[in-house]
């Protein structure tokens, strides 16, 4: 059963290892990064597209008065892509001369893959949520850096990366040091990197699903994307990207009925 186990994985990251020149390129983590974002963004922005003339996606956009516009994606957009290339590459290539990507032979056994992606998924929600909550409470530093962000008080999937560059860059360090503070496996860190990603967009799609993640997880432990819209409306409250627990002990959890939500009429996209 152990080797059965084992091969679960070893068979896609023998795959992986055959790619050597592409991940060892400076380039990569850019690439990879840009590129699972995209990805992510992409069924959100086809919902988006439909959102007006398919009545039944009405029922699960959280805030249904607000519509994506060419201009607000474009503006998104261009940010993204200029960050990435001017500020993000340039440090990339420096982490790449200063760390050369290691390749073990050997593959992680699944349960530790499963065990080391929680613990950076709850390394990262506590790290967010103290420069969160930092950036809310000092005036010059939401002022300064954070502002940006709150652009929009109605998310659509782009909004996840419309930042200023100290909060990307932030946030990506958060990202990068989580899995190296935990010595992580090549494999867990791009299954993390990944799902990170993921979580990050479906926080800020603006869509309530049957089958979204806070529905999945029992207890209220996941907060998700009605949890996070609540943090662009309300401003004051629901500060971790993703888990309840800080907001809970720090008194800043904020529930609402979508019901009530929906009915209140929410200026569409206000900016602050």
């Amino acid at each position: 059963m152990e080797n059965s186990d084992g091969l679960l994985l070893q068979i896609p990251w023998d795959w992986i290892r055959t790619q050597q020149n592409l991940l060892r390129s400076p380039c990569f983590p850019v690439f990879f990064s840009l590129t699972v974002y995209l990805s992510c963004c992409l069924p959100y922005l086809c919902l988006d597209l439909l959102y007006s003339r398919v009545a039944l996606l009405r029922q699960f956009k959280i805030q249904p008065q607000s519509k994506l516009t060419w201009t607000m994606a474009r503006s998104c957009l261009l940010k993204i892509c200029h960050t990435h290339v001017f500020f993000i590459f340039p440090i990339t290539v420096l982490h790449w001369y200063w760390r050369p990507v290691v390749l073990p032979a050997l593959a992680p056994e699944p349960y530790l893959v499963v065990r080391d992606v929680l613990a950076c998924l709850l390394l990262f929600d506590t790290q967010y949520f103290v420069w969160h909550l930092l950036h809310h409470k000092v005036p010059w530093l939401y002022q300064v850096f954070h502002k940006e962000h709150h652009r929009f008080t109605a998310t659509f999937s782009l909004t996840t990366e419309h930042s200023g560059v100290w909060e990307t860059l932030s946030l990506s360090f958060f990202a990068t040091v989580s899995p190296a503070l935990l010595d992580c496996h090549p494999l867990t860190e791009m299954l993390f990197f990944t799902l990170n990603i993921f979580l990050s967009v479906e926080g800020h799609s603006g869509y309530d699903f049957p089958w979204s993640p806070h529905r999945l997880v029992p207890f209220g432990l996941y907060g998700g994307a009605v949890h996070h819209d609540l943090h662009h409306l309300k401003f004051k409250v629901n500060y971790a990207p993703y888990f309840t627990h800080w907001d809970r002990l720090f008194g800043t959890l904020h529930r609402a009925e979508l019901d009530s939500q929906r009915s209140a009429g929410y200026t569409d996209n206000l900016e602050r």
